[in-house]
């Protein structure tokens, strides 16, 4: 099979086909952003192709009304441009959304919108990436959907004869749908944990499943950010050490975490981040209205889902009203990128960081390192640097080629 730059060649009144000229680049949340910002930087055009109506989706349609960011805005900038000064420490949602318009007008980022990549493949020394009614061709890949492209909705029994709503926190917008109700929300990462807060503030009655290990660290640490603290501590001191540090602080301040039913892994916070990418949770307030029985840690996993309720692996059955998911989300990779080994099965890169944004024949990955928007940053800062060298060695090229044929005539 051809390129598209061929097929072009071939037959120009073809006008599904597009050859890219830079980089295509899959995703126009914070990732695509800001390696389209980057190679701008350098002189290297790019195509963004999104799937939804709008930059930062994620954000704009399946994120809670009351979510802020969970660090502070110093370690959540994209590059080449920081936070307007008056925003507050912690961003609000409002507020990030605002930013990535103003860091897409600011760098002339314009994507493809209603493009949902369908396929990408490397044929012929070229990337042809087909949408529903479209194709494009470039040299270069860059994957930028992230690791938390699609909802991950579990399969649990009994969710077809549940007389309440069932929905994944990805649809959840507010408490004041359901006040004064009872509600099982089973995960208890960040999400599930500000779930359950936002639902006490409109007199709910929220009961967190919490199966399995999880770490819970104060948001700040004596007028600190926990995260700040442990950036820092980490010039200086071993992971392990930092560790125990933290814990030992988060102790002091949060108390014995296990006698509330959230019982902390035997591996440190950190060393699990990096290990695995579950993230601690950042406690927000949380962990007080767990403290006064107002929100229910259920320490058993949920057996199956009843006409009224959920029936729990002891046996014991309770009745509620709504059922929220707070099952975090997954990468979508596996489902459109084809011949390509660089991913696992669960699409994630094989290699792992830091150099997991690079693999071969054009291919590069933006926002899969598991650490947040500084992962992004510099993903997309070493992609475009690499890319803009190879830019430069094409564009002497072509010219000297051109040259040398003008002096042949």
């Amino acid at each position: 099979m051809g390129s598209c730059k061929e097929n072009q060649q071939e037959n120009p009144q073809q006008s599904n086909c597009e050859f890219v000229q830079g980089p295509i680049i899959v995703g126009a949340g914070p990732s695509g952003l800001a390696a389209a910002a980057c190679l701008s930087n350098h002189g290297v055009p790019s195509l963004i192709l999104e799937k939804s109506d709008c930059i930062a989706s994620l954000w704009q349609h399946k994120t809670y009304d009351r979510l802020k960011l969970h660090l502070p805005k110093q370690f959540c900038e994209l590059p080449l441009m920081g936070f307007p000064e008056d925003f507050p420490r912690y961003p609000t949602k409002s507020q990030f959304i605002s930013y990535m318009e103003t860091y897409a007008s600011h760098f002339s980022i314009k994507p493809k919108f209603n493009q949902a990549v369908q396929s990408a493949e490397f044929d012929s020394g070229f990337w042809r990436v087909k949408t529903q009614d479209f194709e494009y061709s470039s040299e270069w890949l860059i994957v930028a959907t992230g690791e938390n492209a699609e909802p991950v909705i579990p399969e649990i029994g009994g969710m077809e004869i549940f007389q309440g709503p069932i929905l994944h926190t990805s649809l959840y917008k507010s408490g004041s749908d359901f006040r004064n109700q009872r509600v099982l929300v089973v995960g208890c990462g960040n999400s599930g944990m500000e779930v359950s807060l936002d639902l006490c503030r409109y007199n709910a009655n929220p009961h967190v499943v919490v199966r399995n290990t999880v770490h819970v660290l104060p948001r700040e640490m004596f007028g600190f950010s926990t995260f700040g603290i442990a950036m820092a501590l980490l010039k200086w001191l071993p992971l392990k050490l930092v560790d125990k540090v933290l814990l030992l602080l988060a102790t002091i301040i949060l108390g014995n975490t296990d006698q509330l039913g959230l019982r902390r892994p035997k591996t440190g916070p950190i060393e699990l981040k990096n290990a695995t990418g579950k993230t601690p949770v950042l406690d927000v307030g949380a962990l007080a209205q767990i403290k006064s029985g107002k929100i229910k840690v259920v320490v058993e996993g949920v057996k199956e889902i009843t006409r009224n309720g959920a029936r729990f692996m002891n046996g014991q059955e309770k009745e509620f009203d709504s059922i929220i998911l707070a099952t975090g989300y997954k990468s979508n990779v596996p489902t459109w990128l084809k011949g390509c080994d660089f991913f696992t099965k669960e699409g994630m890169p094989k290699t792992p960081f830091p150099d997991c944004w690079k693999g071969s024949e054009g291919l590069y990955t933006v926002g899969f390192t598991r650490r947040g928007l500084l992962g992004t940053a510099s993903d997309a800062v070493a992609i475009a640097n690499d890319i803009a060298q190879l830019w430069k060695t094409n564009k002497d090229c072509r010219s000297s080629c051109n040259s040398h044929i003008i002096l042949l005539k």
